[in-house]
């Protein structure tokens, strides 16, 4: 099991900016997790959904919908970083969002990061923090973000 970095303070955080944290644990994403999503979102395009339509489509199976893959930093971003002291953590927002490559269902998945920036705000810190989601034994990510956390001391 990967352990986080973990950072005891704002200063620590400020401090850090530019330094890349280590991998977490995988994730698997299984079909079923694919379909709870679809359900969940109401996007039910084949390439999703239908085994039997995507394994004659161009990726061979069903992928994983772009913002599933998104959707998993909340399970991914803890095993990268924790910030010790916080009375809440907040999702402010997302930067930037690109799928590099599609993500078969079957696959497992991990984040790496990198800390981006990290400015006091009112009552805590704003973190930005870059992350990439890797599959395994895929050539390229597919997801890379920049999320945009708030911590309140």
């Amino acid at each position: 099991m990967a352990e986080p970095r973990v950072f005891a303070s704002p200063a620590e955080l400020r401090a850090a900016v530019g330094e890349p944290l280590g991998a977490g644990d995988w994730l698997g994403v299984d079909q079923e997790r694919v379909d709870l999503f679809a359900a969940a979102t109401g996007d039910h395009q084949w390439l999703h959904v239908d085994p039997a339509r995507a394994a004659a489509g161009p990726f061979g199976t069903t992928i994983a919908h772009g913002y599933l893959t998104l959707a998993l930093l909340p399970a991914l971003v803890p095993g990268l970083l924790r910030v010790e002291g916080t009375r809440m953590a907040v999702n402010y927002g997302v930067n930037r969002v690109r799928f590099p490559a599609p993500l078969p269902t079957g696959s497992r998945v991990r984040a790496t990061g990198r800390i981006a920036d990290a400015a006091d705000v009112p009552g805590g810190v704003q973190l930005v923090l870059a992350v990439t989601v890797e599959r395994e034994g895929g050539e390229r990510p597919v997801c890379a973000a920049e999320t945009v956390t708030r911590y309140y001391l």
